[in-house]
């Protein structure tokens, strides 16, 4: 086998460049992308036009209502507006896992359909005018109905526990 001396110039050179090339596509790939995470248009995320990372609030007829907490900054925004909201509603599972996905049906003292989603998180903050109402929360094949008061001033707060395994 031959052994060639490389002069040190010459891989001083070739590791500057490598160097400089690696650099530069990491620059390009950032200014490439701008946005981490998702896209600037997904409002469904914390982060979004209502700032303070609460998600994003949602219409039904003229019932207002926002879902979420999975992550640490949702989950802070949501427990610091409960106070805003007429009613907080928390889904919680075993070992007090929270639960996601949970299909909420509220109706009115006349048994009118006044919400239909999908709570996105373990909390759910409903604006809701005063009086009552009968939550019907459901996950995977567990349903659970709770009565609640919506006051005219202050807030009404429900839990849902599901033994799920």
């Amino acid at each position: 086998m031959i052994h060639r001396r490389i002069p040190a110039r010459a891989v001083t050179a070739a590791a500057a460049t490598v160097l400089t090339l690696g650099l530069a596509g990491g620059a390009f790939a950032q200014q490439a992308s701008e946005t981490t995470g998702g896209s600037t248009t997904d409002n469904t995320s914390a982060g979004n036009v209502n700032g303070g990372g609460l998600p994003q609030v949602q219409q039904q007829g003229d019932v207002s209502y926002t879902s979420g907490g999975v992550g640490l900054d949702e989950s802070k925004a949501l427990l610091a507006a409960q106070s805003q909201w007429p009613l907080s509603l928390r889904f919680t599972g075993p070992g007090s896992d929270y639960l996601a996905d949970v299909k909420v049906k509220i109706v009115d003292a006349h048994s009118a359909d006044v919400l239909d989603a999908t709570s996105r998180g373990p909390y759910m903050l409903v604006r809701l005018r005063p009086g009552r109402y009968t939550v019907h929360a459901s996950y995977k094949d567990l349903d659970q109905s709770k009565a609640v008061t919506v006051p005219a001033s202050g807030t009404a707060k429900a839990g849902f526990y599901f033994a799920t395994q």
